[in-house]
């Protein structure tokens, strides 16, 4: 009778611990979340104070909305400190023709001009262009829209296959025949090779570039 009698007792007192537990347990979660908060808030709100001080910005501080000339336009855009200009392109402006592939400056899709030098956009950042003249895809085009003479010449030669590379080979080729109107094969080769072609059609590409430089294209 009396292991019947102490067995519930053991049982209640250990329910009750166990209440007891998850009570603390709780209480210190909402402890650690509320002192976060805090201290947060307070990071914010000193932090832009000092920023909005007499004596300038603080340590580091980075101008967000910052002016770049994109396509011989003046665009304002709230840009973040490690902002890529292939990000800002496309997520910011719009300008869905520069494509992002692999994201580190392998594949050549996000080509644009920057002062008329191809550069990898997903590897500039957007601060460092806010005083050059950056050229993407839609810029090139003529004033009634018309294609420029190199998207036509890789038209004529059938060169766009899945299209995906196609806007960065543009790109890196206008650069070329802005440096180079008459440039060889060999130098139309050496131009294009940061640029992949996952359909491979590499030979029609160079065939546009060479049929473009005999139309002239470097003086459009």
């Amino acid at each position: 009778m009396n292991e019947f009698r102490v067995a519930p007792a053991s049982g209640l007192a250990r329910a009750r611990e166990d209440e007891a537990t998850r009570y603390s347990r709780r209480e210190f979660i909402k402890r650690v979340i509320a002192s976060g908060a805090v201290a947060s808030a307070a990071t914010y709100i000193y932090g832009g104070l000092q920023g909005c001080s007499r004596q300038g910005p603080v340590p580091g501080f980075v101008e967000r909305l910052v002016s770049l000339n994109v396509n011989g336009e003046t665009r304002r855009v709230d840009v973040l400190p490690n902002e890529t200009l292939a990000m800002t392109l496309r997520y910011k402006l719009g300008l869905t023709g520069t494509k992002l592939g692999c994201d580190r400056a392998e594949c050549g899709a996000c080509t644009v001009l920057i002062d008329d030098v191809a550069y990898n956009s997903c590897s500039v950042l957007t601060h460092s262009v806010r005083t050059r003249k950056v050229t993407t895809i839609e810029g090139i085009r003529g004033p009634n829209g018309e294609l420029h003479p190199v998207q036509q010449a890789f038209v004529e030669e059938l060169a766009p296959q899945c299209g995906f590379c196609t806007p960065g080979q543009v790109m890196s080729a206008v650069a070329l025949l802005k440096r180079n109107p008459k440039p060889t094969r060999d130098e139309c080769r050496h131009a294009l090779s940061g640029n992949l072609c996952r359909c491979g059609a590499y030979d029609n590409y160079l065939n546009g570039v060479m049929r473009a430089a005999a139309a002239g294209a470097a003086s459009t």
